[in-house]
């Protein structure tokens, strides 16, 4: 059995009193409900980052007050290779967002990436721009996003998406495996776009099988046979930038 010691001098206790112990400072004694964040696209995550999405989600939320606050990116894939974490903050004012980057490195150890928008700039991202899809195809966050959103395809936002993945061709030598494979998921990320389909990590997956018949812990592994690999990225990457192009030149963004 637990053993619990009060001290003998103990203002307003005789000896022999009934006393409750518990807790001091958990939200449910302060008078909080305590929140339970919402999970889309997530099977499964270890407790202990579960813990730490917690923990800056206390963080920002002593700070300033956001509409909504949303945990992306690698740090929600499975295990524990990462450096930092991805927070997309949903609200007005952003000028308490360096203070909140200092607090969670200092109280948490771990590097944050904040992003700041408000809602008219989210929508309009997530409805131009195959990027904001990709960024939001899982998360966990505060609140539940809840948006209709109809596509509008804007090539020249394309054209600088796809202008990033030319680097693997011209650096293919120096790039690490999972800068290839960021860049290989961006050029895709474009492609689905473009063709109007959902983009996740299921479809992304899908189509680096499809194409380069590949995994993609190969690719992360930099195990890539050179000439044969950027023969097939080639020949994709310039189907995806004629259709660009294409775009660009009748001047049309698509609703």
């Amino acid at each position: 059995m637990d053993q619990i010691y009060i001290p003998k001098n103990r203002g307003g206790f005789s000896a022999g009193s009934y006393v409750i112990i518990k807790p001091l400072d958990t939200e449910e004694n302060m008078g909080k409900s305590v929140e339970k964040p919402y999970f889309y696209n997530i099977k499964k995550i270890e407790p202990i980052k579960l813990n730490i999405i917690n923990e800056l989600m206390k963080i920002i939320k002593k700070t300033a007050e956001f509409e909504n606050m949303i945990i992306t990116g690698s740090f929600l894939d499975k295990g524990f290779d990462f450096n930092d974490i991805d927070i997309i903050l949903i609200g007005k004012n952003d000028s308490n967002i360096k203070l909140i980057e200092e607090k969670i490195k200092e109280q948490v150890g771990i590097k944050p990436h904040i992003i700041f928008l408000d809602n008219k700039t989210l929508i309009k991202g997530l409805s131009s721009d195959p990027l904001y899809q990709m960024m939001l195809s899982r998360y966990i966050s505060k609140k539940r996003l809840i948006y209709k959103i109809k596509q509008k395809i804007n090539y020249k936002i394309l054209d600088l998406h796809l202008l990033k993945s030319k680097v693997l061709i011209e650096n293919f030598d120096i790039l690490n495996g999972d800068e290839k494979y960021y860049l290989i998921r961006n050029m895709l990320a474009v492609s689905l776009f473009l063709e109007n389909k959902k983009i996740n990590n299921e479809n992304l997956e899908k189509e680096i099988n499809n194409i380069f018949d590949i995994k993609s812990e190969k690719i992360k592994q930099n195990l890539l046979e050179k000439n044969s690999f950027l023969k097939d990225y080639k020949k994709y990457y310039n189907k995806i930038f004629n259709k660009i192009m294409a775009g660009i030149k009748d001047g049309s963004e698509q609703k």
